[in-house]
Order: structure tokens, then sequence, then C-alpha cells
């Protein structure tokens, strides 16, 4: 059976992509020194990691999951393993993007779900596709609310999904083709476990095939967490899979799965500035630097002890403080060396 979703491009939906792709755009326009991406790229990770495994039944809070994932304890809980699973796998995928950019293959699911469910599964049913019948029960009163398909027909159903995927690409927007395939691979249930966690990480490998760094800063399994009722609502189906197929209107779906990444691009965009400009990441001491750059168009060593009573080598730190956030570069050798604006710095003003 060939796949090919229902869906109607609404006045609601248009709007919301358009909004996506301008603040999107605004942002990866936008030059950041690199210590506080990384900074940003780690917060993200902890809280996608909170989320995601939260709207799944993991009962610790944000906090907790901080810690754990700063510290790494000898001795975890399986609530622990499944948040130090998902942050391993998010790292993972932001490696594999430098490399592959957002391209998703059947061997990167199954090694993603490997991941999230690693030794949490017998090693039978992690990291490869059921091959028994499975339900799905409502969180809330425990009973049977949607049948999947039959295990036999998965991996025809999977590649069917990832050959709309590729074949669309050129024609239609990676926006809708990430939510499309978001709702379609958990209506498939391909795993035993780990579906929701695994369809949460693909669909971000997806979205990141946009060509934007954005994606990597922001968790918009967050956005989900916040409701978790209504995603369950939004995303599944009820009843049986093979009385829906070919039916089910994936319009509801993808009004709400744009503006969940809306919320969380607002949200990083409330935050970048704030955490990246001088006054907010330099103290007093560090700005007499761009200060005195500002004056001259360059500073030196000597310059900066005739405004400050610090030593030599407390100085040296200074700078190096400055350069690591990317607001200054050295310039020259040993005694001869100075300090400029960074080009980078240059490039965003």
């Amino acid at each position: 059976m060939t796949f090919v979703p229902k869906y109607t491009i609404s006045n609601h939906l248009l709007s919301n992509i358009a909004r996506i792709h301008t603040l999107a755009a605004q942002l990866n326009s936008r030059r950041f020194p690199h210590v506080v991406l990384l900074e940003f790229e780690r917060t993200a990770r902890a809280v996608s990691a909170y989320a995601s495994t939260s709207i799944e039944g993991n009962p610790l809070p944000l906090t907790e999951v901080k810690r754990i994932l700063k510290h790494q304890p000898d001795h975890i809980r399986g609530s622990e393993t499944e948040v130090l699973n998902y942050n391993r796998a998010l790292e993972m995928f932001n490696a594999y993007l430098e490399k592959h950019g957002g391209s998703l293959t059947i061997d990167l699911i199954l090694r993603i779900q490997k991941l999230v469910t690693d030794k949490l599964l017998p090693a039978s049913q992690s990291g490869h596709l059921r091959e028994v019948p499975v339900v799905v029960n409502d969180p809330r009163s425990g009973q049977v609310v949607y049948l999947p398909p039959d295990a036999k027909d998965v991996p025809s159903l999977i590649d069917d999904l990832s050959a709309y995927i590729a074949s669309h690409q050129s024609e239609v927007d990676p926006l809708i083709l990430a939510g499309i395939f978001h709702k379609q691979f958990v209506l498939t249930h391909p795993f035993i476990d780990g579906n929701g966690r695994t369809t949460r990480l693909s669909t971000k490998i997806l979205l990141a095939g946009m060509g934007s760094n954005t994606f990597n800063l922001f968790s918009f399994e967050n956005y989900y967490n916040q409701n978790v009722t209504k995603y369950f609502q939004t995303v599944g189906e009820v009843g049986d899979y093979y009385d829906k197929a070919g039916s089910t209107d994936f319009t509801e779906w993808l009004e709400y799965f744009t503006e969940g990444i809306i919320d969380e691009l607002l949200r990083v965009e409330k935050l970048l500035p704030q955490a990246l400009t001088p006054e907010t990441t330099l103290q007093p001491y560090h700005q007499i630097i761009l200060e005195i750059i500002r004056e001259k168009g360059f500073v030196t060593d000597k310059d900066y002890a005739t405004r400050t009573e610090r030593a030599r080598a407390t100085r040296t730190l200074d700078f190096q403080k400055v350069i690591d956030l990317g607001f200054i570069e050295r310039r020259g050798q040993k005694r001869g060396s100075y300090y400029v604006v960074a080009e980078t710095k240059n490039k965003a003003a």
C-alpha cells in the first residue's frame, strides 16, 4: 500500500509555516559566540531529555534531570537511564547532522530507538522493529484506545513513509514533511517500546534539514509536555489502524505541530539576546577592554594595565574570557600582540 497522506494547507497552517521560516531565518542569520551556543545546546538537550521522557511518564523533575546529566551517577534507576539515553541520542544527533545533514534513514531510526531503550529492553527488542502485536492505552484510564498495524506490515509501512518523505522533499515544505512523518510514525508504532522518543528525535533530524542551526537550540518536546493530553489526542487516533488508513486527516495535527515550533522559537529568541550581549556576559573589568577598542580600534595589555589594577596573569585570563565569548580576537605575536573586535561580531553588527 502506497502512503498518501490527507491534509489541507489551511490559512492557519500557511500562516504558521511563514512565521516559522521568518523566525528561523532571523535567528540563523545572527552570529553568536561559540561558547554561548554550546551552553544553549547543552541546556536544550537537558530540557528535551526531561520533556520527552516526562511525556512517557518519567517522574523526574527538570532540576533532577540537570543534576543527573551533569554528574552522571554510577548507580542509576530506570527513570535515570531513560534520561541519560535520550541525552546521548541527542548528542549523537548533533554529531550526525554535522556529517550528514538532515537526511533520515531506516538504519538511523533503528539506531535512535536502540539508544533510547538501551538497558531498558531485551537486546532482541532494542534496535529492531517489533514482531508481535501491541496496543495503545489511554494513560488516564488504562483502557485500549488504539490498535496499531500488524507486525508483519510494519516494515513495508515504514518503507512507504520513508519513500514518501524522500520523494517529496523538493515539492513539499520540510515543516509539513516533518509533521507528517511524526504522526504517521506514531500511528505505525513500529517498536515494542520507545516509539514516542524515537519519533521526536527523528522529527528533529528532519527539521534540521531546513538548514538552520537554530533547531539545535530549542526543544519542541517541551511544548508537548506542557499539555500531554492534547499532544496524545492530536498526534494519535482512536480505533483500529486499518479502519483509519487512508482517511486520517493530518491537518489539525500539522497546525498543532507548527504552533509548537513557533512557541519554542519565540522562547529561544527571547533568551538569546539577553545572554549574548557584552553587558550580560562580561564583568565591568572586561568592559574596559571593549571600551578601549571602541576608542582606539584595538587594545594591548599595556593599554588595559593603565585602566585597571589587575595583575598581569589575571589580565591574561580576562583577555581569554572575552576571546572565548567571541567578542574579540588576538592579532600579532608575543610582545607585539594586540586585540581587535572579532570578525563574527563585526558581521553581526
